[in-house]
C-alpha cells in the first residue's frame, strides 16, 4: 500500500527559491512542509556549479529571509573594496545546508533528497518507493524558472573531432592547450575568461565566440544601501524619461554608471544584465580575438561552423562550453493556480525575494485571488525590450505588495528586499535626493518605457 505524505505543502525543488518560500511560510504559519529534490542535498544548481563561481550580486540579496547570507560584511580589500561581499560556491552550499537544518529543527519540515514528484506521487530515485501526495496538500513548483547550467546539459551544437568541455572542467585541467575557445555571451563566459586571465593565461591565447553583445549591470550601484539602490532606480527612470529610443535609454544608463558593455564601439542587443564590476570589464577588454558570427552549429577539429560562416581554431584548442540557456523565460502564469503554486520573480531580478514574498503571503492570506493581487509575477531579461518590460512589471508588482501594510513592513525587515528602507534607518541628504529623483522621474520614465516596449513588440 502506498504511503501518504503528511504535508500541507509539497515544495518541488530545494534550490534558492524553494527554500526561500519554505523559510517564510514556516516562520509565519504552522504549515507542515515536505521539500523534494532529485539532488542529494539542498542548494539546487549551486551543487553542480563551476568551482570558481561566486554570486554575481551582493550576498545580502540572496538566500532565505530568516538568515542573512554572509553577515552583511563589506569587502575589505581587492578591486571591490567597500562593496558587499559575494559568497563563493562552498559558502553558498554550507549556507543552504544550515538553512535546511534550521527548518527541519522546527519539526514541521521534512526533506526528501534523491526524489522526484510526478503525477501526484513522490518517488525515490534510489529505491522506487512511492508516497502519495494528499489532495489537501498544495504543490509548490520551484522549478518553473530553474536555470540550466553547462555541467548538466550537453553543448547546444554538434561536436566532431574538437575537444569540448563544460566550464566546470577548467579548474581540473591537467594540460595547457595552445588556445582556449570560450563559447557564450553571458556571465558564465565572462567568469571563465576572468578566471583564465587571473591565472596568467595570455589574452592572445583566448578566442571568444560571442554571438551577441551584452549589456551588464554595474555591481557598484546594485548594493544594499538605500541611497545607492534607490539612486540607481532613479537613474533608470530618468534615462527612460529623457531617451528617444530603447538604445538611447541604455546608453543614458551607461552614462549614469548603471550599465556596462564590453565593447563601447558596438550597441548591444542582449540584456540579461547580470551584475559585473568595472575591473572585470577591464580584464575582458584585453581579449581582442572575438568571433561574431552568430551561434555555433558544430565544433570540429580546427574550425567552428557558425550561423554566419566558419572560424578557424587551433587543432588542440580547448572549446569551453558556456552556452547553456541559463535564465528561463517561460510564459508568466498566476502564482496561485488551481493545482499548483508557481514560484516566479515578483520584484524584477531578485528571485529569492520573490519566492520569500510568495511564502509570506501564502502564510498570511486565505483567498487565492487576494494573493495573486499582491504577488504579480515578472520575468527575466533577454532583449533590451525584455529587460525594460521586466522592470515595468516589477514596479507594478512593488506597488501591489507594498499596498498591504503588513507585507510592506515584513519586506522592509528582510535584507532580500533590495529597495527596503529599514525602520529607524538614519536620514541623509543622499537618501533624500535619491527619493526625490525617483518620485520625479518614475512616472514619466515608465510612461516612456511602455512606449519603447510597445514599439519593439510590433
Amino acid at each position: 500500500m502506498t504511503a501518504i505524505l503528511d504535508a500541507d505543502h509539497l515544495v518541488v525543488g530545494a534550490g534558492a527559491t524553494g527554500l526561500a518560500f519554505a523559510d517564510a511560510l514556516v516562520d509565519h504559519s504552522d504549515a507542515r512542509v515536505v521539500i523534494v529534490d532529485r539532488r542529494d542535498g539542498p542548494g539546487g544548481h549551486w551543487r553542480e556549479a563551476y568551482p570558481f563561481v561566486r554570486l554575481h550580486q551582493s550576498s545580502a540579496f540572496y538566500g532565505v529571509p530568516s538568515t542573512l547570507l554572509g553577515g552583511g560584511h563589506l569587502q575589505e580589500s581587492g578591486p571591490e573594496k567597500g562593496l558587499q561581499e559575494r559568497a563563493s560556491q562552498p559558502e553558498i552550499i554550507d549556507y543552504y545546508e544550515h538553512a535546511l537544518a534550521r527548518l527541519e529543527a522546527t519539526g514541521r519540515v521534512r526533506f526528501l533528497p534523491g526524489s522526484e514528484y510526478a503525477d501526484g506521487e513522490v518517488v525515490s530515485l534510489a529505491t522506487g518507493e512511492r508516497q502519495a501526495v494528499p489532495d489537501r496538500c498544495r504543490v509548490v513548483d520551484a522549478h518553473y524558472l530553474a536555470p540550466t547550467i553547462p555541467a548538466e546539459v550537453p553543448p547546444p551544437f554538434a561536436v566532431d573531432g574538437a575537444r569540448v568541455v563544460p566550464v566546470n572542467d577548467l579548474a581540473r585541467l591537467e594540460d595547457s592547450p595552445s588556445q582556449y575557445v570560450v563559447v557564450g555571451s553571458g556571465k558564465t563566459a565572462t567568469d571563465a575568461i576572468v578566471w583564465l586571465l587571473q591565472r596568467d593565461v595570455d589574452p592572445g591565447a583566448i578566442r571568444w565566440v560571442r554571438p551577441r553583445e551584452p549589456w551588464m549591470f554595474n555591481r557598484a550601484v546594485v548594493q544594499p544601501d538605500p541611497a545607492i539602490f534607490l539612486g540607481m532606480a532613479a537613474d533608470v527612470w530618468e534615462s527612460a524619461a529623457r531617451a528617444s529610443s530603447l538604445d538611447d535609454m541604455f546608453l543614458r544608463m551607461e552614462d549614469a554608471g548603471v550599465m556596462l558593455r564590453i565593447d563601447r564601439t558596438l550597441t548591444p542587443t542582449m540584456a540579461r544584465a547580470p551584475t559585473i564590476a568595472q575591473w572585470e570589464v577591464d580584464l575582458l577588454r584585453t581579449v581582442e580575438d572575438v568571433v561574431r558570427l552568430g551561434h555555433v552549429r558544430s565544433a570540429e577539429r580546427g574550425r567552428l561552423v557558425m550561423d554566419g560562416g566558419t572560424a578557424t581554431i587551433a587543432d588542440d584548442a580547448l572549446v569551453v562550453h558556456c552556452a547553456a540557456s541559463g535564465l528561463q523565460m517561460p510564459p508568466l502564469v498566476p502564482v496561485w493556480g488551481p493545482d499548483v503554486i508557481t514560484l516566479q520573480p515578483i520584484r524584477a531580478g531578485f528571485p529569492c525575494f520573490g519566492a520569500a514574498l510568495i511564502g509570506y503571503v501564502e502564510a498570511t492570506r486565505d483567498d487565492d485571488a487576494e494573493k495573486n493581487r499582491l504577488c504579480l509575477p515578472s520575468h527575466y531579461g533577454n532583449t533590451l525590450a525584455d529587460w525594460v518590460e521586466m522592470n515595468l512589471l516589477g514596479s507594478r508588482a512593488t506597488a501591489a505588495f507594498t499596498s498591504a501594510p503588513d507585507v510592506k513592513a515584513w519586506a522592509d525587515s528582510i535584507a532580500l528586499y533590495p529597495a527596503r528602507v529599514p525602520a529607524g534607518y538614519p536620514p541623509s541628504p543622499a537618501l533624500d535626493a535619491a527619493r526625490a529623483r525617483l518620485a520625479e522621474y518614475s512616472g514619466p520614465g515608465m510612461a516612456r518605457a511602455h512606449e519603447f516596449v510597445a514599439a519593439a513588440r510590433l
